[in-house]
């Protein structure tokens, strides 16, 4: 297919998430064109955050969470970036409040605060309990359809990066209403989000699947820690295609877990048990499982009578699967959640190659570390990318032109589906060398009849450094390896060096 062309002189955002709008809007008054494959935050996990925004309530309080960030992430955090975005924690709340989100408050007006687990004390904004992602993601599409600075195409689809001779990125090729067009601008911020439609259970959109990922790793990027994957504890388990979600603030409102004889089994897996750290609660829901005692989060006592009024989301998805939370446990089960890796980022969201900016949920700031603090996501989002789209705002026209390009294949939905079962069933919640042998055997196989898909990848990405990782660390559980190594280090990896590992010495282990 022959590719039109279109010259763009300002920033090109490929993703209409809370971190692709973000950084739109912050780019005035610079032209901004954002590229989308469906309307404005219809496939935006940010539309789907529950929880809400965590934001100290005072300097003290950011203090205090940039240690709980430190704390969650097991070693991996970078202290310098964890403390930058949580000082911008109660401004970036009180900017999104500016635009109309109707953050839940007091009688006397002061937003309420929430707890969440890792937390140690409540700074979770929330908008009507359980939908603040909606009520974000509603009102900052609002403010990017006014602003008259952004360009929007809803129905276009990244395909491939362009680089000109030296890897600089020159723009993008993009597939919009069955033709492609090479779209060359000064910047390009993706923002395309994470990784849970290469799973087989997710309580993503299904349409994710790590794309920009495997699209920056294809034009050479550096990428961070993409072993890391957090898996939600209480995924609704009844068999949705992606899992609906019970919200982690249902436990911070006293609900608990038990297994089918009524046994709370977090008790004697972490002094804090239901609000430990996400990945060691999300083991406790995978073990109990497969001990075939079931997990089931019980608010009949907590929450009760009031479960419609205060999370009505999870109420309507439990209803509809003939579950009344009222009066009733919920079946639940670990489901992939949140990708800490992507894009290796560092200032504000520039990736290693100059003229590509990354923000949200496909870039790795390090701010998350092995295991991402509940509700960091939505503020990260908001405030990097409003700081990406700062910088590439003020990005020049390039001289040269970039290289002819070719779109990526595609992964056939056969394939596709062998590929999330797969990884589910190997870079799960619990890992080890053979299930990882397998995985990236399978990836081969698959690239042989397909091609290097994007898709493929981000999921040899994964495995390979999941492989790799002869360790346990927070997100990433291996059987096989189950202590921490005294030295807590990053990964820092490339295409190149995932597909130079020596397949005999994976299957060797």
């Amino acid at each position: 297919m022959t590719a039109d062309t279109l010259r763009h002189d300002g920033p090109l955002v490929i993703g209409a998430g809370l971190a692709g709008l973000s950084a739109a809007l912050a780019a005035s008054p610079r032209r901004v064109l954002v590229v989308t494959p469906a309307p404005i935050s219809e496939a935006a996990s940010s539309a789907w955050a529950q929880g809400g925004m965590a934001a100290g309530v005072d300097a003290e309080d950011e203090r205090a969470h940039a240690v709980d960030t430190v704390a969650a992430g097991a070693g991996l955090v970078d202290e310098a970036v964890a403390e930058h975005l949580t000082a911008l924690g109660d401004e970036t709340v009180h900017r999104l409040a500016s635009l109309g989100v109707p953050f839940d408050r007091d009688v006397e007006g002061r937003l309420v605060r929430s707890l969440e687990a890792a937390h140690s004390r409540p700074r979770v904004a929330r908008v009507g309990g359980d939908r603040a992602g909606a009520a974000i993601m509603a009102a900052v599409g609002e403010a990017a359809k006014r602003a008259d600075h952004i360009d929007v195409w809803d129905s276009g689809r990244l395909r491939r990066l362009l680089t000109d001779a030296d890897g600089r990125v020159r723009g993008a090729l993009v597939e919009a209403g069955g033709r492609l067009v090479a779209i060359t601008a000064p910047s390009v911020i993706l923002a395309t989000g994470g990784i849970g439609g290469l799973y087989a259970v997710t309580t993503n959109p299904s349409a994710l699947k790590g794309e920009g990922m495997g699209l920056a790793a294809l034009a050479g990027a550096q990428i961070a820690d993409p072993e890391f994957v957090q898996f939600h504890p209480t995924a609704i388990d009844v068999g949705r295609d992606p899992a609906p979600l019970a919200t982690e603030a249902i436990r911070g409102e006293g609900a608990v877990l038990i297994d089918r004889r009524g046994i709370r089994f977090m008790l004697e897996r972490h002094p804090l048990a239901e609000l430990a750290p996400r990945d060691i609660v999300a083991r406790g829901v995978y073990a109990s499982i497969a001990a075939g005692r079931g997990a089931f989060l019980d608010a009949t006592g907590a929450i009760g009578s009031k479960f419609d009024q205060e999370f009505p989301s999870v109420f309507a998805a439990c209803m509809a699967a003939g579950i009344d939370p009222r009066v009733r446990p919920i079946p639940v089960a670990p489901a992939e959640h949140y990708h800490m890796g992507g894009i290796a980022v560092h200032g504000a969201g520039r990736s290693t190659l100059e003229g590509l900016w990354a923000a949200g949920e496909c870039a790795a700031t390090g701010v998350h570390g092995a295991n991402r603090l509940a509700s960091n996501s939505l503020l990260e989002a908001a405030a990097f990318g409003a700081e990406a789209g700062v910088d590439a705002r003020d990005a020049e026209s390039a001289e040269t032109a970039p290289q002819r390009a070719e779109a990526a294949p595609d992964l056939p939905s056969e394939s596709l589906r062998i590929l999330r079962q797969a990884m589910s069933g190997h870079a799960g919640v619990v890992r080890d060398g053979a299930g990882l042998t397998s995985l990236v055997t399978l990836i081969d196989r698959l690239e042989e009849a397909h091609g290097r898909t994007p898709t493929l990848v981000a999921a040899r990405l994964v495995a390979q450094s999941a492989f790799d990782r002869r360790e346990s660390r927070g997100g990433h559980y291996r059987a096989d390896f189950p202590e921490a190594l005294p030295d807590a280090r990053r990964t820092f990896t490339t295409l190149a060096a995932a597909l130079a590992a020596d397949p005999t010495g994976i299957a060797a282990e």
